[in-house]
């Protein structure tokens, strides 16, 4: 998922843990960590990490979100960071998704909008799923499986209307390649590799064996969409509602009020507690301002990054402070994409210099210091399974090796290089990232200029949009990732597969398409054994750093300050976000 201030990933979103015999995200450690001696009566440094804190059923009061800038879409077949997909689950029922809860229970992946895990047949190439008796629309008439069929048909399959999430179904569908989606084929049929033989039962048609299909049908794009409400992009404006809440109003860019949802059942949603009777998420807030409002009690940082480095200095120093923060990993690598489409780094030997070039303590420093991330020296970070510790271009201390970077751009042919570099303006620690790595590479003779876009943007019309970076010269992009499920496979697919490049939205910042990586990943997801699945994910790995084409920064950690709210746990399955299915308010 998109990296979310945000996994996505948009990644988030983030997402994004494992399951099994490895964790995607585990508490995380540091000299910030645990070793509080104040007499606060918090639950403890790192406590949401490990229990849900202030658990609680009590129903009422207002719950105010913050965000600094604006999601890509609350339309959960239109979105592709974390922190939506965390979100969106309150007013949008998947077929599946992740059991609230801290550490690996927090990886479990259960059942919501289906009554079971889906049943495979065919080598893996067929999965069925039967929808719970008795769900509804906020309008009261029945969700049926023909409108989780047309949710998928318009999220992957109408890309020239919504752009913004990843297009497995559309990738690995049989006639996924020929329908055009459902603004464009006016039959009823729609696609026919999605069959629903009656209402309650749903049946996908893969092309080959996919292993990992129920993590595929937890993203939103499974959430019911009736078709006769949906109007293409602008159905962001009238969301039926699946989940317990349902929008009361909706203001694009500024803010979406959400309230209880009088025809949600209980009895038909074993995990959802409907506790707040309103919940607020108000938009493009300052950074700063979120900061001393969760410090407050007065918000939840939607984007659910971090707090910012005078905020993290405060907490740090302050025992009473750090007593009600949670330091974890995020499940997510922050690194710089090398667009190998602009010249010149579609020559290797340039991706190498700049390799060689950055000092990645710099670039740790810049996004707030090891409590912020640990440097990274591969694509999978350590709590993805597949991954194994390597250092392709390693340099003492991490600080870089201008020598050896000035010989690959000699072997390039070139002795300097003039090149664009892209962040999101409404993360500073990106920013402050991106000077750092402008900084190293100008030493190398590789110039690099800032140009900064919007968060809320950045995927749709700028960074994510290959014809715009080419004719930009924008040859260095940075990028946080998160896993889209929890396996190698979920992390590696839409930012490294040539398959997975689009005209907008587009994830494969490095627009790479390796027919080798191809190959092995289309292996690695038809491949039953686990630990046969995971090697290959470890070759994948070692092929794109070999090829050059992004550079590994940091293993992102997350710094949360934590709300006064009720069931607060820091979910593995969202980036190390607080799971914000059932986040209730906490009493005066």
């Amino acid at each position: 998922m998109k990296g979310n201030q945000p996994i996505m990933r948009r990644s988030a979103l983030a997402a994004i843990a494992a399951i099994g015999s490895a964790s995607l995200l585990v508490a995380g450690c540091s000299k910030a960590d645990d070793n509080s001696n104040d007499n606060s009566s918090s639950a403890g440094a790192n406590a949401a990490t490990k229990d849900v804190v202030n658990a609680s059923s009590t129903k009422g009061g207002t719950l105010t979100y913050e965000l600094s800038d604006v999601p890509d879409s609350f339309d959960p077949g239109n979105t592709y960071y974390a922190y939506m997909y965390n979100l969106s689950r309150l007013w949008a029922r998947p077929l599946m998704t992740f059991e609230p809860g801290a550490g690996s229970k927090g990886n479990t992946l259960v059942p919501d909008l289906a009554a079971g895990k889906g049943v495979s047949s065919d080598g893996g190439k067929t999965w069925t799923y039967k929808l719970r008796a008795g769900v509804k629309y906020q309008d009261g008439t029945a969700i049926t499986s023909k409108d989780v069929k047309y949710a998928v048909e318009r999220s992957n399959f109408a890309r020239d209307v919504l752009s913004l999430g990843p297009n497995y179904f559309q990738q690995f569908l049989v006639g996924g390649d020929k329908y055009k989606g459902p603004y464009k084929d006016k039959s009823a049929k729609g696609l026919s590799s999605i069959e629903t033989p009656d209402d309650t039962t749903i049946v996908f048609h893969l092309k080959q064996a996919f292993q990992e299909f129920d993590y595929l049908v937890a993203s939103p794009q499974t959430a019911p969409v009736p078709q006769a409400k949906d109007n293409g992009v602008d159905y962001v404006k009238n969301i039926v509602s699946s989940g317990s809440y349902k929008f009361q109003s909706y203001s694009d860019g500024k803010q979406a009020v959400l309230v209880r949802n009088e025809n949600w059942d209980a009895k038909t949603d074993p995990l959802r507690k409907q506790l707040p009777d309103k919940i607020v998420v108000n938009l493009k807030v300052n950074a700063e301002t979120i900061d001393k409002d969760v410090l407050a009690g007065d918000a939840i940082d939607l984007g659910g990054t971090g707090v910012q480095a005078a905020t993290q200095a405060q907490i740090l120093t302050d025992s009473a402070k750090k007593s009600n923060s949670d330091n974890t990993y995020g499940g997510r690598l922050v690194y710089m994409a090398i667009n190998t489409k602009v010249k010149p780094f579609d020559n290797v030997a340039c991706r190498k210099a700049v390799q060689y070039a950055i000092d990645k303590v710099s670039v740790q420093t810049a996004e707030g210091g090891p409590v912020r991330g640990d440097i990274a020296s591969t694509v999978l970070p350590p709590d993805i399974p597949g991954y194994a510790k390597a250092d392709v271009y390693a340099s003492t201390g991490s600080k870089g090796d201008a020598a050896k970077a000035k010989e690959q751009l000699k072997a390039c042919g070139k002795t300097a290089v003039s090149t664009n570099i892209t962040a999101r303006s409404d993360r500073p620690q990106e920013i402050d990232a991106a000077t750092a790595i402008i900084n190293s590479l100008k030493k190398v003779g590789i110039n690099a200029t800032l140009k900064q876009y919007p968060s809320g943007k950045y995927f749709t019309d700028y960074a994510g949009v290959p014809k715009f970076t080419e004719k930009q010269n924008i040859g260095l992009i940075m990028m946080q990732w998160g896993a889209d499920w929890p396996s190698g496979y979920g992390f590696l697919q839409q930012i490294l597969n040539g398959a997975a490049i689009g005209d907008s939205g587009n994830t494969n910042l490095s627009q790479y398409d390796n027919k080798d990586v191809n190959s092995l990943l289309e292996k690695a997801i038809a491949t039953q054994d686990t630990a046969a699945r995971n090697a290959l994910y470890t070759q994948i790995d070692k092929k794109t750093m070999d090829d050059a084409v992004l550079v590994p920064l940091t293993y992102f950690k997350v710094l949360l300050a934590r709300p006064k709210a009720t069931n607060l746990v820091s979910s593995a399955a969202f980036s190390g976000q607080y799971d914000y299915l059932n986040i209730g308010v906490e009493s005066k």
